[in-house]
């Protein structure tokens, strides 16, 4: 069995499509389906199933891909463990992070990182919170930044910073006068969210429900962009709870306002997220401990 058709098989399934796999990879999609009729043959079982023209995985592909998976896994770190013992190794690290995260406050980290650890090569995949813990699980990336909640117990989670959720409102609000509202007040007010999953959202719900006032509420508006909620609220379409590290320049150039809501602070963690490593890795430790001190 060939490495190579294990790493061709993930590939496939990752993107459902053998065009899109071949393109990727700068081969012929008969290269890429050869590669995968050899797995099949070598394992004697079907790996998708290619009726009525759509490629869907079989119950044995889905079988196989999370073993795939980790002997590719296995046979990369090999290759680091071989290379970082005879001094020839540069790391690459696949970062993964949140939307908040990614977009507002790992930019300006990275950038501090790249000049602390220059031989180690950082990509960042920016999605939202689910979709960031798969691709750990997955393997795609090698460490996730996220804000909202891990429940996985077999990854290991620590947290390594706090964010504040903030009430946000046009400039020109009746509000604009005042230095803090009653919680109740928000029932009057058109509020506009990110989308469901959201962990930004998520984590501003729980903190009204508690206070009773969640379904009072007039749930406006839902968009699942930061930056569209940002304009939505400069126009004056209504308010929002979003992330301080969102709007902070949109604060201090004075296109939205911060509206304190009296005896109430809705603060959240913000979590690094790794799995359990068989091998030592020099570009996650580095990073690690850059990212907590």
């Amino acid at each position: 069995m060939n490495i190579e058709n294990l790493k061709m098989f993930c590939l496939v399934v990752d993107e459902g499509s053998i065009s899109q796999a071949a393109r990727l990879s700068f081969v012929s999609q008969p290269a890429v389906t050869r590669q995968i009729r050899q797995l099949e043959n070598f394992y004697g079982t079907l790996l998708f199933d290619r009726t009525e023209g759509k490629l869907i995985v079989t119950e044995t592909g889905k079988m196989l891909y999370p073993f795939a998976k980790a002997i590719i896994n296995d046979f990369d770190r090999s290759k680091e463990v071989i290379l970082q013992a005879t001094g020839e190794y540069n790391s690459n690290l696949r970062v993964g992070a949140s939307l908040t995260i990614g977009e507002f406050l790992l930019p300006s980290l990275l950038g501090r990182f790249k000049k602390h650890a220059p031989d180690i090569k950082v990509t960042l995949t920016i999605r939202n919170t689910p979709s960031v813990l798969e691709d750990l699980t997955n393997d795609v990336i090698d460490i996730a930044l996220v804000e909202g909640i891990v429940e996985d117990k077999h990854l290991i989670v620590e947290k390594f910073a706090n964010d504040e959720l903030i009430l946000v409102c046009p400039p020109d609000h009746p509000w604009k006068e005042r230095s803090e509202i009653q919680i109740e007040e928000l029932a009057n007010e058109k509020m506009i969210w990110r989308e469901s999953i959201s962990g930004t959202r998520l984590i501003a719900e729980n903190a009204l429900k508690e206070y009773g006032i969640l379904e009072k509420i007039n749930s406006y508006m839902e968009i699942g962009s930061t930056q569209a909620i940002k304009s939505a609220v400069e126009s004056g379409l209504g308010i929002s709870i979003l992330s301080k590290l969102t709007v902070a320049r949109e604060l201090e150039q004075g296109y939205l306002q911060e509206i304190k809501i009296k005896d109430v602070h809705i603060e959240r963690s913000l979590w690094l997220v790794k799995k359990p490593q068989r091998f030592h890795r020099e570009g996650i430790s580095q990073f690690v401990d850059f990212i907590q001190h």
